[in-house]
């Protein structure tokens, strides 16, 4: 086992090879709190090459980053996650449980069995999955704070993408009820409800380009994309001390998108 330091901590963030995860497995790099000089984090991801060069990242910075090849859907492999970080650190103290995916653009009537199983799966099950072994791990750790990411499509309806609507609105409630579950524990639960942010989930309907994203974001008050890194602050925030008596809420970071 590679102890932490006295004051360490240790995160976990799945969906780490990229975008949202990245940034916020960066972040989480760098977080000092309680003199801890950052935090080890664990990159849980199912693409491997991405999930590796985030820990290259990590290391550049001086971190201590570790990859794990991982199905958030799959329950044995959420298990294994959660066991080796404890073998190999001791101890959990944050995660964020990240990973998604979009699925195919159907109305509810074309929407296939098989895309409403996967894009569930993934986006809702696998966040229940990462609490049901997170949670027992930070109660022996003697307290932490999840953060689970849902969207502003979590919020709102939208057409033509019925499966993520209704695992980000999932998100939202399990998070609630989380946080109702383990605030005797010590442990806070949040969630975290991402605008349009530039990341490779929203490249296909913008094309990278400057034009896209101007169209995009043509009804945003700021008229322009977020950044990962934006919410990747977000968060950390949520997980630090500074935000010790929160839990059971929903962090809308989306540009004044969502209050019009």
């Amino acid at each position: 086992m590679n102890k932490t330091t006295q004051n360490q901590r240790v995160a976990i963030v799945t969906g780490g090879a990229s975008g949202i995860g990245r940034a916020t497995a960066l972040r989480f790099a760098r977080m000092e709190q309680n003199n801890s000089g950052g935090c080890c984090v664990v990159v849980a991801d199912w693409n491997p090459k991405g999930g590796k060069h985030t820990v290259e990242l990590i290391r550049a910075q001086k971190g201590y980053g570790y990859f794990f090849h991982l199905d958030v859907s799959d329950a044995k492999g959420v298990e294994n996650l959660v066991q080796s970080t404890i073998e190999r650190f001791g101890r959990l103290d944050y995660a964020h449980n990240n990973a998604g995916i979009s699925g195919e653009k159907n109305s509810i009537v074309d929407c296939s069995e098989k895309n409403w199983d996967r894009v569930v799966n993934v986006n809702l099950k696998g966040v229940w999955l990462g609490m049901k072994y997170q949670i027992p791990a930070m109660i022996e750790s003697g307290g932490g704070a999840i953060v689970n990411t849902s969207s502003v499509l979590g919020l709102r309806g939208a057409p033509d993408i019925p499966a993520y609507s209704a695992s980000k609105h999932g998100v939202i409630g399990l998070t609630k009820t989380a946080a109702l579950e383990v605030a005797q524990h010590n442990i806070r639960v949040n969630t975290v409800c991402p605008g349009a942010i530039r990341t490779p989930m929203i490249s296909p309907l913008t094309g990278d380009t400057e034009e896209g994203e101007k169209q995009f974001t043509r009804s945003h008050p700021f008229k322009r994309m977020g950044t990962a890194s934006e919410i990747a602050e977000a968060v950390v925030w949520l997980c630090s001390d500074a935000a010790s008596f929160i839990t059971g809420q929903v962090l809308t970071a989306d540009g004044g998108y969502t209050i019009q």
